[in-house]
């Protein structure tokens, strides 16, 4: 990252260690170059025409869930997504299980999606190699439409809510529900191993429970870490439906806002805004966001008796882009 950011990192920066990070823990098993690699696009993310303040909005697909359960899958691909889901892994080969799911729920009077995470059984993409994590999520990427994923110089207003279930369980690891990362180039040779932005569910050292907003810098060797943009209370979430409205411009002096409502009573329980920060990846071919539950359970599931089998709620992904 370009040392003109720093005085923003001094504000919050967490030091890493020679292990590498532990708090923010920074999913080095993550989309890793090379794993991700496209069939098209420029390597160097396309042109620089954005910040302008005369932007038109260029609506993206919304993704709603219609009721329509068994064919839910197909809906995400439809509307120009992707996912990656544990449905074939350990017993499920036998008898797979489709992880992510339509309810309807009585508070939105609507259908909404069901994301489930069973923590005796489910691993991360089938890899044998991965062993102290699981992920559950939905993206965009590579094949999806130019208007679900940001290239250099964009803004992308991102719109969703989510609910997170009562009694939650989470460690002092990660358990992410959101990230927004750099999609690899036909080399795999972009910094895409780490997120910009992350929203993490996490236990502190005193036994509390927090939603951190994390930014980690694209170079974290030289510049120390991560930062907490924001960190409220996880309580303040559980079993409460949340919207969200994040806006990022993506580019080397990029922006990042977010604000997120609980539902219930318009409590804003966390609100960034248009923080200064380098928001692109070097040689990357675009930035996108993923959703879903996301954790780390310990290696060879060490920690998974600290957890639980989990049922996360998403409804309503917008993604509106301004050029």
């Amino acid at each position: 990252m370009k040392k003109s950011y720093a005085l923003f990192l001094i504000l919050a920066t967490i030091a890493a260690c020679s292990s590498g990070f532990t708090i923010p823990d920074p999913v080095p098993g993550g989309t890793k170059p090379g794993t991700n690699t496209q069939n098209g696009g420029n390597e160097n993310g396309g042109g620089e025409n954005g910040g302008d303040e005369n932007q038109t909005p260029a609506r993206g697909f919304i993704l709603e869930a219609d009721g329509k359960d068994a064919d839910t899958y197909s809906l995400i691909t439809e509307k120009g997504f992707g996912y990656e889901t544990p449905d074939n892994s350990g017993a499920h080969a036998e008898a797979p299980f489709r992880h992510i799911r339509q309810s309807y729920d009585e508070t939105l009077k609507k259908h909404v999606f069901d994301f489930y995470l069973h923590i005796e059984n489910d691993d991360d993409r089938g890899l044998a190699n991965i062993t102290d994590r699981q992920r559950n999520e939905i993206k965009t990427d590579a094949h999806s439409p130019d208007s679900l994923v940001a290239q250099y110089g964009e803004t992308l207003t991102m719109r969703w809510k989510f609910k997170l279930p009562a009694g939650m369980k989470t460690t002092t690891k990660f358990s992410h529900i959101h990230q927004l990362k750099g999609i690899d180039n036909k080399a795999g040779t972009a910094d895409v191993s780490l997120p910009a932005i992350t929203f993490t569910c996490r236990s502190m050292s005193n036994g509390k429970q927090q939603m951190q907003v994390l930014y980690t810098a694209s170079n974290v060797e030289a510049d120390g870490g991560s930062t907490y943009l924001a960190r409220p209370d996880l309580a303040d979430f559980l079993g409460e439906w949340v919207s969200v409205t994040e806006t990022v411009k993506f580019a080397d002096d990029g922006t990042y806002s977010v604000k997120i409502v609980r539902m219930r009573d318009g409590k804003v329980l966390a609100n960034v805004e248009n923080a200064k920060l380098d928001m692109w990846r070097k040689d990357c071919t675009g930035m996108r966001p993923k959703w879903g539950l996301y954790r780390n359970f310990g290696e060879k599931r060490s920690n998974a008796s600290q957890l639980r089998d989990e049922i996360l709620k998403f409804a309503d992904f917008d993604i509106e882009k301004l050029k």
